[in-house]
């Protein structure tokens, strides 16, 4: 897959304003600030400053404020996409959704005033897959890293009015399934496909077709 026209030739930096240009990711779902190192293709680094603002430390833990692992993980893909989404020709019309998640370890509390540092390596991309392999540090110390699959489906287009309930039940909106699968100070290895709409329980997410593989052990 080749697009000539592609944001990050001759690029080593992104800013905020770029990246944004380039995943579909709003507050508060975006999770990297500031792009550091690309190789199209192959590699990537970007930067996540971690703040007492973030809104998941309000709940998460109250008193002793530590960054999810699933959003580690998530901030992982994000990464990779903003170096495989520019080389897709149609990338407006189209999402990169997990498929798998394999070999997620996490090594040390993300809290506030943090830098995390995301380094993503390509290991395989295909036109409509990618496989990757991603490590979060902070002061060289590793926090995270995990192998996440993605694939790109077709972006859902926006619905308004009394249409938007019904389009969100049928097809529309999805539960991040990485948030299923990852819950911080466990180690976690395991796989998933599919994703869980908000109008269902999470015990109900087997008959959907939303498939979970995965071990779970304490530190």
């Amino acid at each position: 897959m080749e697009n000539s026209d592609c944001i990050l030739e001759g690029r080593q930096v992104l800013e905020i304003g770029e990246i944004m240009s380039i995943l579909p990711h709003r507050y508060p779902f975006l999770l990297i600030d500031r792009v550091i190192e690309i190789a199209r293709k192959k590699r990537i680094v970007a930067i996540k400053n971690v703040t007492m603002n973030e809104p998941f430390f309000q709940g998460h833990f109250p008193g002793y404020p530590i960054m999810p692992g699933a959003l580690v993980v998530e901030a992982i893909a994000q990464t990779g996409g903003v170096l495989l989404m520019p080389e897709v020709p149609d990338r407006d019309k189209k999402l990169m959704v997990f498929t798998g998640i394999e070999r997620a370890k996490f090594r040390k509390p993300v809290v506030p005033g943090d830098q995390l540092r995301i380094e993503v390596n390509v290991l395989a991309w295909k036109p409509r897959v990618a496989k990757m392999e991603g490590r979060a540090t902070v002061d060289g110390k590793l926090a995270c890293e995990a192998t996440v699959m993605c694939a790109l489906v077709p972006r859902v287009p926006e619905t308004r009015g009394d249409a938007a309930e019904s389009d969100v039940r049928s097809r529309g909106v999805r539960m991040p399934a990485v948030l299923l699968l990852v819950r911080a100070g466990h180690r976690v290895r395991g796989c998933l496909s599919g994703a869980v709409r908000p109008d269902r329980r999470i015990s109900e997410a087997h008959g959907m077709g939303v498939q979970l593989g995965f071990i779970v052990r304490n530190r």
